[in-house]
Order: C-alpha cells, then sequence, then structure tokens
C-alpha cells in the first residue's frame, strides 16, 4: 500500500517542505573573504541571558529611535560571548541599529563605533531564521582547516532587502586570522 502512496506523500510533503526551505533561502551560498569593514556606528542595549531574546531586546531599540525622530538602519548585534560554550543564563550582547554618526540618541540607548578594521566575514542571503547558522557555519568550515575556531566578539549586520518577497543579507565578521 505505502508504494502505491509514495508519490502523493512526496507531492503533499515533502516537495512543500523542500519549497518553503528554498524561498526562505536555504539553498543559497554563504561566502567567506577577507576584508576590510567598518566604520560601523550604531545605537544599542544590553543584552544578557538567552541570545533568543535578541529579537525583543531590538524592538526596544528600534521603538527609542523611532520615538526620537531617528531612522533606524541596518541591524547590528555584537556578540560578546560564545554561545556555544556559554551557559544561555551567562550569554552576553549588544544589539541595535545603525544610526548616522551626530545623532542625538534618547538616553536609554548607548551607541558605539566600530573603527575600521580587517575581519573574516561571511556573507549571505538566507531568511533571518537560516541566516546565523550557516554563516557561522560558513566560518567554521573556512577556519577549519587551519586548525582554527571562531572567536568573539563576531559581528552581525542584518541589511534588509526592503521588499516583503525578497531576504536580506547577514553578514558575519570576526577579527581576521
Amino acid at each position: 500500500m505505502i508504494r502505491k502512496q509514495w508519490p502523493a506523500i512526496l507531492l503533499a510533503f515533502v516537495l512543500p517542505l523542500l519549497a518553503i526551505y528554498w524561498w526562505w533561502g536555504g539553498f543559497n551560498r554563504v561566502s567567506v573573504a577577507e576584508m576590510e569593514s567598518g566604520p560601523h556606528f550604531y545605537a544599542y542595549l544590553e543584552h544578557d541571558g538567552d541570545l533568543g531574546g535578541l529579537p525583543r531586546t531590538q524592538a526596544k531599540v528600534y521603538a527609542l529611535l523611532e520615538q526620537a525622530g531617528i531612522a533606524p538602519g541596518d541591524t547590528i548585534t555584537v556578540l560578546l560571548t560564545d554561545p556555544r560554550k556559554t551557559p544561555k543564563a551567562e550569554q552576553r550582547a549588544r544589539t541595535g541599529y545603525r544610526v548616522p554618526a551626530d545623532a542625538k540618541l534618547p538616553p536609554e540607548l548607548m551607541s558605539e563605533a566600530i573603527p575600521r578594521r580587517r575581519v573574516l566575514a561571511a556573507s549571505g542571503r538566507p531568511a533571518v531564521a537560516l541566516a546565523p547558522s550557516k554563516a557561522y557555519q560558513a566560518l567554521a568550515d573556512w577556519l577549519a582547516p587551519a586548525g582554527r575556531d571562531i572567536t568573539m566578539p563576531a559581528v552581525e549586520i542584518y541589511r534588509p532587502s526592503g521588499t516583503p518577497t525578497q531576504v536580506g543579507e547577514l553578514t558575519v565578521e570576526i577579527a581576521a586570522p
């Protein structure tokens, strides 16, 4: 009986899942390159605890910037601790948005300028839910032949596509080896 139904199962379940994965950019490649990056000026809030809560912290920053009349730019998250090695309760990050260097920020927000520097960058266009794991895996694969590993802090910059039908671009930067 299963032999007769496998085409229906394939059409009903497997193909839609593959289509969704494709739509989310799951098959998109992530490129890794050494390059110069920065400077990046951004407004942020500190995030302590499980990195799964970063979107809530980002939303607070976004709301504070909008209340101040400042248009938020690309999303920037600086991971200060390695989530592979740090318990969730002890994870730390800074998350926020690019803003003009002369922006008058609300007192609740902090700001930082990341200077121009040499980085190892992984860039790709998978959906937000898939992008970090694909970018960090590409970095790990690039570093592994030299016996190296990803180092923190890591700077994640997400540039939205500007349209609902396309995914944006995530770039993860770490110090160049």
